[in-house]
């Protein structure tokens, strides 16, 4: 059976065009269980997007995968068959030291002053996952690495503002809910994400 190989690394500013286009495709096909097509369109109006502060600081990452195809070395040597496939970017995600919860470089509520990680939670940030990607542990990974990070830093405590869609991965991973918020959209419409703790 095939596996899925799975890597990570951080973000580079030549990355953004690509995970624009993850991002949309991420939120237009995994999210639409949980809200309605003008609450989507209008997220990624001004909410949704890259952070290019996260990336600037070192802290927001990617999942590279690929199937690796169960061949034999038999098979490798005689079919000149690879282990695996090309590597393709699977998702994003990250985590930060300021105080902005959510929001990409549209999004008019950032307060991008650092946080202290004496009393402060780290700030999960920007979790998004390709659809043909979805459920094959990518986001779990990328999650590791984040709160690995963030731990390493002096971190003893993580909170995000979850999407409706991303709550129940990181539910499972040991947050828990705090409250609603409701991010006011440009289209008039709101948000609904959750606001989620968890101690390192």
């Amino acid at each position: 059976m095939d596996t899925v190989d799975i890597r990570i690394r951080k973000a580079l500013p030549e990355d953004v065009p690509v995970l624009r286009r993850l991002i949309e495709a991420s939120v237009r096909e995994l999210q639409v269980q949980d809200y309605t097509p003008a609450q989507m369109e209008g997220a990624l109006e001004s909410v949704f997007g890259v952070d290019s502060q996260l990336i600037a600081d070192g802290s927001y990452l990617v999942a590279e995968a690929r199937i690796a195809y169960a061949v034999s070395d038999s098979e490798i040597i005689s079919e000149g068959k690879k282990s695996g496939s090309e590597w393709t970017i699977a998702g994003c995600g990250g985590w930060s030291k300021r105080k902005t919860l959510y929001g990409g470089d549209r999004w008019t509520g950032r307060e991008d002053s650092l946080l202290d990680p004496r009393r402060d939670a780290a700030k999960i940030r920007a979790f998004f996952i390709h659809p043909a990607w979805a459920r094959r542990g990518v986001g779990s990974k990328i999650l590791e690495a984040c709160e690995t990070a963030a731990r390493e830093a002096g971190f003893t405590s993580y909170e995000m503002g979850a999407t409706l869609t991303g709550a129940k991965l990181f539910g499972a991973k040991g947050y828990f809910a705090v409250e609603k918020i409701e991010v006011p959209l440009k289209n008039g419409l709101s948000l609904p994400v959750i606001h989620m703790t968890k101690r390192a």
